[in-house]
């Protein structure tokens, strides 16, 4: 099958004649426009925000659309990442905490215990996992110089405890150490979270570990969708989510899904502070935007139209 053409290099001057010319996109400032696009670059600002405006069809923008749009649209997907990003750590640093706790609290403070193979849960699915990460913990605790704070602890005391230890892993390896607990260490865990119970939590960490890389890779948010779904929850049935057979449409590998998530993980007063400040991003880029409206900017997001009624219910 032959391949496209490949593209050629424009200069961006050329490319915003593209842009006005060929794709009929409004652009009152082009001294403006260059700068953007010297900051930013055309392929991170067009190729990722023009989607909402766009007629695939036409292969051209909707009338009225603005480059500004596409400006406010991804700076409003800057503040969004930030503003996720800040709360997707404080559960991260909870589960820090936790893990280090009853981990330590079920076996001990000795690094021979988290190096250990049998207080892991092994099956045949998971063995070689299991011996990854423990390979990781025991280079980390053994050999890495990149952590003072190990070293310090190598050096002064001959172990590393895992708390400390903790502090070195990402939110990947964290939520990979949690499916490898066994089930009372998790349960111990998972009661720290309302309404959430060891195999959700599991579910929970694995999707959210996708948000976080999109986060701190700085890559397009507000529309991503995971390929790990986020449990059913009695938030999906109260706020009337539609469903297709007995799947929900919404809120479970969208941006929506990690609200959700946060409605659990979180404590409800940090999810309040979370949910007014989302509020106020969402209607500060509606103002601003020209032709970016609600809905559009709901659908793309995976939100439903009711999604702040998700304060009223208890879990």
């Amino acid at each position: 099958m032959p391949k496209k053409q490949i593209k050629p290099f424009l200069t961006y001057t050329e490319q915003l004649t593209k842009l006005t010319e060929d794709k009929k996109l409004l652009i009152p400032d082009s001294v403006y426009a260059q700068n953007v696009l010297t900051s930013i670059s055309y392929y991170a600002l067009i190729g990722g925000y023009k989607q909402l405006f766009y007629n695939p069809m036409t292969r051209q923008y909707r009338p009225g659309t603005t480059f500004d749009d596409l400006i406010q649209l991804y700076y409003f997907d800057e503040s969004l990442r930030a503003l996720f990003f800040k709360y997707l750590c404080h559960i991260e640093q909870k589960m820090r905490s936790l893990i280090s706790y009853h981990f330590s609290q079920t076996y001990t403070h000795m690094e021979k215990d988290y190096l250990n193979a049998a207080n892991y849960n092994i099956t045949r699915k998971n063995s070689a996992d299991i011996q990854r990460l423990i390979q990781m913990l025991t280079i980390e605790a053994h050999s890495n110089t990149n952590h003072p704070y190990v070293v310090y602890q190598r050096n002064t005391y001959g172990n590393v405890p895992l708390w400390v230890m903790m502090n070195t892993l990402t939110f990947g390896q964290l939520s990979k150490m949690y499916s490898f607990l066994k089930t009372g260490v998790q349960t111990k865990i998972s009661v720290n979270f309302n309404g959430v119970n060891e195999k959700e939590l599991g579910q929970y960490l694995k999707a959210l570990t996708y948000y976080r890389n999109v986060c701190a890779h700085n890559e397009r948010f507000y529309s991503f969708r995971c390929r790990v779904d986020m449990p059913d929850t009695i938030l999906h049935r109260k706020l009337g989510i539609p469903q297709k057979g007995a799947q929900y449409l919404r809120g479970k590998s969208d941006l929506f899904s990690v609200v959700i998530a946060f409605r659990y993980l979180l404590p409800r007063y940090e999810f309040i502070d979370f949910k007014k400040q989302l509020v106020k991003l969402i209607n500060t880029v509606l103002t601003h935007s020209h032709t970016l409206t609600e809905p559009m900017l709901l659908n793309a997001m995976g939100f439903p139209e009711n999604w702040s009624n998700i304060t009223r219910y208890k879990l």
